[in-house]
């Protein structure tokens, strides 16, 4: 007889005979109240009391086939030695410490991890994470008594409406687990088998959401009509023209110092530290850039564009904010154009005016093709890119528009 299937397994119902793992002897799966789940019982006959005895290995399928056939190959090992399993686990019950509960393990693991971490709000989210989503229905058991269906539980609320977070909060639990099982508190990972308990979640694809981006044909009257108003100039507004010219990010801008500004040589070095690739870039800075900077000298001494308390960068949520109010226009009915966007802007004003390709996406600090970087040292790539950044500037600056 050929080893129990999961197929089978699936199939079990309140009712049904034991079926036998197949495997091991004396090893079966007796139905639960649940259709598809059961328990795992190794019978055997004990060698020091002679009597026969049942032995639990766990649910299925939070444990599964395989797991459940590895935990009871133990056991007859112990029995082919004259132990009674039962009698040495019952032993080892007794001087073994206490489950933690899924949070107190969460927020062990958490601790060891943050050790690791170079990024202290990555860190952050991880536990918040799991406090939001999970804590409030499965942080009080204990880790050895919660199962598949605990978990799936957890996850429906948001395993469709916000499918990228639910990817993340099942990842973190798989750890939590993981740690748990590491230690001994557990024999299996429920995490493994709960994508039979929860929908198919859609392709990535479908689920990435496009930034709501301003026609690139409407940047130019965008901005006279609201970055360019005589008097009403501010580091918001600066802030923003600055990101529409270099096609940078919004955390690059608002974090740009004026070390990184060589005015002799019209560039602006971006450390690798703060790229999302990590790696150094050079933006050519227009004649209409260099004015713009040039506006900002002595506002402080270190940012470029200082929030209005002192040696700070201006938050995510300024550029946020001030496209909001004015309701800015984009791509997408009902939504309002994004500092983000501005780069896919650019990138459609490349290819409606024919620039090469790997030059724009060299603009918005994309990886490109080796063969192109074989082909050009980094000095003649940042040349063949200076007169596209001037020709988008003065589109962007175009006089008709103010």
């Amino acid at each position: 007889m050929g080893i129990l299937s999961d197929l089978k397994a699936r199939t079990i119902k309140p009712g049904d005979p034991a079926l036998a793992h197949g495997g091991i002897t004396g090893l079966t799966l007796i139905p639960n109240k649940t259709k598809g789940s059961g328990k795992w019982v190794l019978r055997y006959v004990s060698p020091v009391t002679g009597k026969r005895r049942n032995m639990g290995l766990g649910s299925y399928p939070d444990v599964g086939i395989a797991a459940a056939g590895k935990l009871a190959q133990g056991y007859r090992e112990q029995l082919a030695a004259g132990i009674d399993p039962l009698e040495t686990r019952t032993t080892a019950d007794q001087h073994s410490p206490r489950p933690p509960t899924f949070r107190e393990a969460a927020t062990t693991l958490h601790g060891d991890l943050l050790l690791s971490w170079k990024n202290e709000k990555h860190g952050q989210q991880w536990i918040n994470t799991l406090t939001q989503y999970v804590f409030p229905a499965l942080g009080s058991l204990p880790i050895d008594t919660i199962t598949a269906q605990h978990v799936a539980d957890s996850l429906k609320p948001i395993w469709l409406a916000k499918a990228e977070t639910a990817s993340r909060v099942k990842q973190r639990m798989h750890a939590v687990f993981a740690w748990g099982w590491a230690h001994g508190f557990i024999a299996a990972n429920p995490v493994d088998v709960v994508k039979f308990l929860l929908p198919q979640q859609p392709g990535k694809a479908l689920r990435t959401q496009h930034q709501p981006a301003m026609p690139w044909r409407q940047v130019p009257r965008f901005v006279a009509e609201h970055l360019h108003q005589e008097g009403r100039e501010t580091v918001t507004r600066r802030l923003l023209e600055f990101l529409i010219l270099t096609a940078c990010r919004s955390g690059e801008v608002r974090e740009a110092r004026w070390e990184e500004i060589n005015f002799d040589a019209c560039i602006w070095t971006i450390p690798a530290s703060r790229m999302k690739a990590k790696l150094e870039h050079v933006v050519p800075l227009s004649s209409q850039v260099v004015e713009l900077l040039r506006k900002q000298l002595g506002m402080d001494d270190v940012l470029i564009f200082p929030s209005p308390r002192k040696n700070k960068p201006c938050s995510d949520m300024v550029l946020t904010s001030y496209l909001r109010r004015i309701q800015a226009e984009s791509d997408i009915p009902g939504r309002t154009a994004t500092a983000h966007g501005f780069r896919s802007s650019f990138r459609d004003w490349c290819s409606a005016n024919r620039y090469d390709r790997d030059l724009a996406e060299l603009a918005l600090a994309h990886t490109i093709s080796n063969k192109v970087e074989g082909a050009y040292n980094r000095e003649r790539l940042l040349e063949l890119r200076r007169p596209m950044m001037q020709a988008w500037a003065d589109f962007v600056d175009a006089p008709s528009m103010r």
